[in-house]
């Protein structure tokens, strides 16, 4: 049975395969058409891209260089406090957003998002070491095998004060001394 869409075929004409008329009909790659659909949440991203930007300090956004109608307009919404107003002004910063790559704006928002994790892991590191080498006798090996550049026999006089300051009870000052110490070296391990 022919359906109604069907085009009338002559005799000795043969159907066309329906996959070789899709691939007529598509387009070369950098032509991808997006839907509606697509478009509308590629624009909300960037409005939320946007809705993260007017969040950052003056000075961070002074960092990412954005165009001076761009940061005019995140400055803007940030005196804006009326629901309606602020919206607008947010919408016109995602307006503003499609002319701008997103993708390093990103990836810097990411690092700073990570940055503070990151340090703290690094001075919980320090933590470890510190309380490593106080307890335990080969520690300090173990520390030398990582940072064969520091001072051993004034790490070794500082962890000995630490120590024994630990054991009669006074003020942690050698304690403190010894974090800023370990502190320093680890830091520049990086």
């Amino acid at each position: 049975m022919r359906r109604s869409d069907e085009a009338p075929r002559r005799p000795g004409q043969e159907a066309t395969p329906r996959s070789s008329v899709s691939e007529d009909l598509a387009l070369p790659d950098s032509e991808v058409v997006l839907s509606k659909t697509q478009r509308k949440h590629a624009m909300l991203a960037l409005q939320d891209l946007g809705e993260r930007l007017v969040e950052l300090t003056p000075a961070r956004l002074a960092s990412l260089a954005l165009p001076e109608r761009l940061s005019d307009a995140i400055v803007a919404a940030r005196k804006l406090t009326g629901h309606e107003a602020r919206r607008r002004q947010m919408q016109y910063v995602g307006r503003l957003m499609r002319e701008v790559d997103p993708a390093p704006i990103e990836a810097e928002l990411a690092r700073w998002a990570h940055a503070p994790n990151a340090e703290k892991a690094r001075l919980g590191m320090v933590e470890r070491w510190r309380e490593r080498l106080l307890s335990e006798a080969g520690a300090l090996d173990a520390f030398f095998e990582t940072q064969p550049l520091a001072d051993r026999a004034a790490l070794q006089a500082l962890i000995a004060r630490a120590a024994a300051g630990r054991a009669r009870g006074s003020p942690p000052h050698a304690y403190r001394e010894l974090f800023r110490v370990l502190n320093a070296l680890l830091g520049t391990r990086r």
